[in-house]
């Protein structure tokens, strides 16, 4: 079973496979600097050029593939069936719906938000790239948004995870026919969890944004759902990995703390409300919640970055003078992650590729991306730059280094091979794995449960 789930890099995956949509004609790395994607700028004939629209339509359609519960008539991966409909009555609540983390069968509630915030992110910020997709996106934003709402039906209450990760990781099956236990796991005032509620308000908050014209009364019902969820995060403090550790670690556990998540839900919450209880809770709260901290991960537990970058805009684009100093943090963020810059911490690989973490670094390279492409964004809006050191980085030099990230994911690597695994991009035969060193185990039959998108 894989540690980390669907959500990690495939959403990021998602997210830069349409941003990239904006890049065709950015031009690669200025060559006046010494650095190592440079060196190894290695031009694959067979992925030359990507179809950045495939990747998309497949990235989306994964999601379909995760789906728990009663399934809909337009269900697109017709090998999935009807599953976990009795979810959540171990408590005599309804928990039916949402999404399975990954080879497993267990819904984590926290790595599940974040997803949804971030899905939510994409289509505010790109969504009228994506064209035919919009739709679908939107819809897999709503199956996590009504799951979420039943989550957090229940005041002072939040239910955050269903199944024992402990035991479904010994029993590989499909959902369809699991028989191990649904455990179902909550926090509230005595077991709080102030990192999942503060995502789930997050996540809530962000989608408000989205359906906010298509369907306003969801819409409504989603800002109300985010503002007490957020209220309940940060009046019960306290991290849901103390409580729950036995149930969510190693899985999700909490690792960076709480504060990043409550930065961040007030930042979408500021986002999505206009009310200035927000902005006064974030310049309030900022230096506690470790907004000035210096990192350079941004991913399921760690949102420091995002809210920054988030933040930012804020400042950039709607003109609020008091978020100055996101603007900066964001910049020492960019800085740190480009190569050869001053102040520039990252490592790569000698292929090219940003490296972060022994284990599953895509999540990393994909969110930074798309982090890199949303910032380039509001950059060239508010006609600015980042300086680094004296040096002025543009918004076309962050467009490069994401679309240099992004092809290197799709096959443009020293293995020339994909890191999504399964119906890569069309029927080229460059796209399939026969002949590549990432060749799969051996096998006589056509993958007729193929799951499109999968990394």
């Amino acid at each position: 079973m894989a540690l980390f789930g669907f959500s990690f890099p495939l959403v990021f995956l998602l997210l830069s496979c349409f941003t990239t949509l904006l890049l065709c004609n950015a031009n690669a790395f200025p060559g006046h600097y010494h650095n190592p994607i440079q060196r190894h700028r290695h031009r694959h004939p067979r992925f030359a050029s990507h179809n950045y629209r495939d990747a998309l339509t497949k990235s989306i359609l994964f999601f379909e593939g995760q789906r728990s519960g009663k399934l809909p008539s337009n269900q697109r991966i017709s090998w999935r069936r009807d599953s976990g409909l009795s979810d959540g009555s171990a408590l005599h609540v309804d928990l039916v719906g949402g999404y399975y983390d990954a080879g497993d069968n267990v819904k984590f509630g926290f790595p599940m938000a974040f997803t949804t915030t971030m899905l939510s992110w994409s289509v505010i910020e790109f969504g009228g790239l994506m064209k035919g997709e919009l739709q679908n996106a939107k819809e897999a934003i709503r199956w996590a948004t009504d799951y979420l709402l039943k989550a957090t039906a229940h005041p002072g209450t939040i239910y955050v995870q269903v199944g024992d990760a402990n035991k479904d990781h010994a029993c590989w099956e499909r959902p369809e026919d699991m028989d191990t236990p649904r455990s179902v796991f909550k926090i509230d005032q005595n077991t709080p969890g102030s990192e999942v509620a503060a995502e789930t308000a997050a996540a809530l908050a962000a989608a408000s944004l989205v359906f906010r014209r298509s369907d306003p009364t969801y819409s409504k019902l989603l800002a109300r759902r985010a503002i007490s969820v957020f209220e309940f995060a940060d009046k019960h403090r306290g991290a849901y990995s103390t409580g729950l550790k036995k149930y969510v670690c190693p899985f999700y556990c909490d690792y960076s703390g709480f504060q990043d998540e409550l930065l961040w839900a007030a930042a979408w919450l500021q986002k999505a409300t206009k009310n200035p209880a927000y902005l006064n809770y974030i310049q309030a709260n900022g230096q506690i919640l470790g907004a000035a901290e210096f990192d350079n991960t941004f991913g399921w537990d760690n949102k420091h970055v995002g809210a920054r970058i988030l933040l930012s805009k804020a400042f950039l684009i709607q003109k609020v003078r008091s978020l100055h100093d996101y603007k900066g943090h964001a910049d020492s963020f960019i800085c740190s992650i480009i190569p050869g810059a001053s102040y520039s911490s990252a490592q790569y690989t000698p292929g090219g590729l940003l490296f972060k973490m022994n284990d599953s670094n895509m999540q990393y390279v994909t969110s930074t991306s798309f982090l890199l492409l949303s910032y380039a964004k509001y950059l060239t809006t508010a006609r600015q730059v980042v300086n680094c050191g004296g040096t002025a980085i543009t918004p076309r030099r962050l467009r490069a280094i994401a679309k240099r990230q992004v092809d290197y994911l799709l096959g443009d690597n020293p293995l020339r091979c994909p890191t999504w695994w399964v119906m890569a991009q069309g029927t080229h035969k460059g796209f399939t794995t026969g002949g590549h060193p990432c060749r799969p185990l051996p096998h006589t039959q056509p993958r007729s449960n193929a799951l499109p998108g999968s990394v």
